[in-house]
This record gives C-alpha cells, structure tokens and sequence, in this order.
C-alpha cells in the first residue's frame, strides 16, 4: 500500500513538472508575439488553482512583453476573483494569494486603470480579518492601487484603515498578518497624495500595531499632502480624542509644509480645544497645557488667525495669574504672542493686564509673581511702540508714583521713552 501511495505521489509531481516544461518551451516560442496559450491554458474549465498558478508564475518568470499582457493580466485577475467560492481547503486559498500577488505586482507597475476595482474587489476578498491565510495578497492589492492611482477607490481605502485603527487583534498571527495589510494601505494612501489620507494614517501612526509599522506610517505622513491643516483642525476638536492624542496631531504641523496661514488656523484650533477641555487628570492637564504653550509659540510667529483667538490669549495669562501656582512659561509665551501680533487688540490686552497689576500695587497682594509680571508686560508695552494713549498715561503715571520702587518706575519710564522716541 505503501508503494502504491509514493507511486501516485511521483506521477502528480512528474505531471506538474511536465505541465511546467511544457507551458515554458511553448511560452518561449510566443515570446513577444500573442498569449493564446496561456489563455487557453489558465481558462481551462478543469484548471485547478495551482495550474493557474503556474501559468502565471511561468509568464512572470519569462518576461513576456506582448502588446496586451496587461489584459490578459486583468482577465486573469477578474477569473480567478469569480472563481474564489471554488476554494475548498487552506492549501487552495494560500495558492490563490500567492496568484493574486503576481497579478496584482503586475497591474500595479503598469498603472492599469481599469484594473483598480477589481484590485480592490482582491483586497476584500482576501481581508486579513478574514479567511486570509497571510496578509501578502491585500498588501499586494492596495500597494498596486496606490501605484495605479484611481481615486475611485479611495474611500474605500480610506473607511477600511479607519476601521482597522479600532479593531482589536486577537492573537500574535492575525497581528503578524494585519501588520502586513495596514503597510499595503499605508503605501497606496502616501501615494495617492490625498488629504483624506491623512487622518487614517495618523492613527495608524499611534495605532495597535508593531513600533515598525507605526514608525512607516510616521514616515508616510509628510507626504501625503503639504497642508493637511483640513485635516489636523477636526482631528485637534473631535470630542473622542483624548488630550494626548490631540497634542500627537499638533505635534505634525512642525513636519508638514503648509504656508504659515494655515499654521496660523491650526494653532488657533489647538490653543481653543486646549482651553474648552476641562479634566481633573495630571497627565491629560499636562498635554492640554503643552498643546497651548506650543500653539501660543506659533501664534507669536505667524499671527492671530481669528478675533476669536484673542480671548484664549488672554485666557492663557489671566488662567495662570489668578492660579496660586501658575505656569510662568505659558504667560510669557502668551505675553510674547501678544507683544508680536501687535494689534489694537493684543495691545489692549497688555494695557488691561498692567492696568491690574498697578491696582494691586496700590493695595495688594504684590509679590514676586505680581513682581514678574509687571517687569514682563512694561517691557512688551514698550517693545509694542504703539500710539494707545492709554498707553502712554498708564506708564507715565506709574514712572512718577512713589508706590514703585526706583528700579519699577525706571522700567516704567524706559518704556514710554521707547514708545515716545524721547
């Protein structure tokens, strides 16, 4: 019985090796010219998975360049795609992955337009959180649809990311697997250079996947769009986010290229949610005050986007001068960003801000945060220049009233003479 076992064994590997030698010699002979044979071989009615699979693997391998290999490629695509109900064990489904990724290697490098809906029809068919047995057919599909570059199927690259950054991950194979399909969607999505790339991405970057796909999806995100502040505005406000999430999105405007308005846009969005958002949580305050002090540092450089912008400005001096433990780097960035800007409005700002420190000079408390403060804004004030003759009244006033110390009405003094050029 033995015997008769191996015998059979050496019959189907001799076929096999046959049918290959066959396929090729005769491959050689069309070399350039037509592909009716392997055609005719790969749409036999009775060709098995793996037969099909030799036909492509010998095309492959020969490197035929005839005029429509491209549609026999697709046609080969969309047949093996109708005949997926066929598969009938584990061994079947490997080798249809494997034909899809000689397939799909194919279309993509020649951009194939027509191909992109079944390349993705491929990709769902073979959804790693399903009966996949390895992630290398998706990855091949959407790496192809990237290459190919139909916007058609965008979207639906787009939602399925989005849906993968949320699913969990059962066990070490499925994430061995994933981790290989969420690269295929990285790639197509850097490459269609679309800003609706951008947020999938982004959470793939902090997703549940390995520090190395995390670090590729890192790499991907400058490249998707110049100015994806589109994009980063409603990611920095969407209410499910938490705060270090928010302050990772912000962190990304420094890696992109968008023109300095928009950076503007962004911080204006990212000093407001920095404000709204109210928590008792150390580590979620902590994000939120860093997310601030980085959106008052842009706001300094490249301006106030909004009128709205002003009253979180304020918000980041008067919030931390009435605290009983302020943070001195957030005021002075705040005070800075006000200094810079310049306008009617953030120079009104300090004069009411040194208008209420002179008042507790006048009856107190006055210590060395009021100290500090007073320092700060009467050198921003004269740095300012401006013409406000509230202005000039105010730092008069205090350079002549004996409430001040003699250093305090010197600085008072030097200000308005910056101001008056005198």
């Amino acid at each position: 019985m033995l015997e008769f076992f191996i015998f059979i064994l050496y019959i189907r590997i001799m076929k096999r090796l046959i049918f290959i030698l066959v396929i090729f010699l005769i491959g050689m002979t069309a070399f350039g010219q037509d592909l009716s044979f392997f055609a005719q071989e790969y749409n036999r009615a009775d060709a098995t998975f793996a037969e099909r699979h030799l036909v492509l693997e010998t095309l492959r391998d020969a490197g035929l360049t005839a005029p429509n290999l491209n549609e026999f490629y697709h046609s080969a695509l969309r047949l093996l795609l109708s005949k997926s109900p066929d598969i009938s064990s584990t061994g079947e489904r490997a080798i249809a992955e494997r034909s899809i990724v000689i397939l799909a290697e194919a279309l993509g490098a020649a951009k194939y337009q027509e191909a992109a809906w079944d390349l993705w029809q491929a990709a769902d068919l073979f959804d790693v959180f399903g009966n996949a047995t390895d992630g290398n057919a998706q990855q091949a599909a959407l790496t192809a649809l990237g290459q190919i570059g139909n916007k058609a199927v965008l979207p639906n690259l787009v939602l399925r990311l989005s849906e993968y950054n949320l699913q969990p991950v059962r066990n070490a194979e499925q994430r061995r697997r994933v981790n290989m399909a969420v690269i295929g969607f990285i790639s197509a999505l850097e490459a269609f250079k679309d800003i609706s790339g951008f947020r999938p991405v982004f959470f793939a970057s902090v997703g549940p996947y390995d520090q190395t796909i995390r670090s590729i999806a890192v790499a991907a995100l400058p490249n998707i769009v110049d100015d994806p502040s589109e994009a980063m505005i409603p990611m920095i406000r969407e209410p499910g986010t938490d705060p270090a999430t928010k302050l990772q999105i912000w962190r990304e405007l420094n890696r992109t290229r968008m023109p300095n308005a928009s950076k503007a846009r962004v911080a204006a969005a990212a000093i407001e949610v920095g404000w709204a958002i109210q928590t008792s949580n150390r580590t979620h305050q902590t994000a939120l005050r860093e997310l601030r002090k980085g959106a008052l540092e842009i706001i300094r450089q490249f301006g106030v986007s909004a009128d709205s912008v002003y009253a979180d400005l304020e918000r980041s001096y008067i919030n931390n001068f009435e605290n009983s433990n302020p943070d001195y780097d957030e005021i002075m960035l705040a005070l800075n960003a006000l200094t810079a800007v310049n306008t009617e409005q953030s120079v009104g700002l300090l004069y009411k801000f040194l208008n209420g420190i002179n008042g507790r000079r006048r009856v107190g408390p006055w210590g060395n945060k009021e100290r500090r403060c007073f320092e700060w804004i009467v050198s921003c004030l004269g740095t300012t220049r401006t013409q406000m003759g509230e202005v000039r009244i105010l730092l008069l006033t205090i350079s002549r009233n004996t409430i001040y110390t003699p250093q305090e009405r010197e600085m008072a003094a030097r200000a308005l003479s910056a101001i008056t050029g005198n």
